[in-house]
């Protein structure tokens, strides 16, 4: 069932660039060129993702450890 969606979505995909990029080809080649664009398109966007939530999740620690050092120079030993 996987391969039948993913034939189904790579030829609409595959309908879409090459009309986009002004591409004349017959449908195999679309639906090959669909099929293949979303494999590395996955493949790009899932690596983006991991990128970005590695970003994060340092800028969060950081942030996160900036405030525990606030809170240690607002209300620490020795603080009023």
């Amino acid at each position: 069932m996987v391969v039948i969606w993913l034939i189904i979505i790579g030829a609409a995909a595959g309908f879409i660039a090459t009309r986009l990029m002004d591409l004349q080809t017959d449908i195999v080649t679309t639906i090959a060129i669909g099929v293949l664009g979303a494999i590395v398109g996955g493949f790009v966007l899932r690596m983006a993702l991991a990128i970005a939530g590695f970003a994060s999740g340092f800028v969060g620690a950081v942030l996160g450890a900036m405030a525990l050092i606030w809170l240690w120079n607002t209300y620490g030993p020795g603080r009023r």
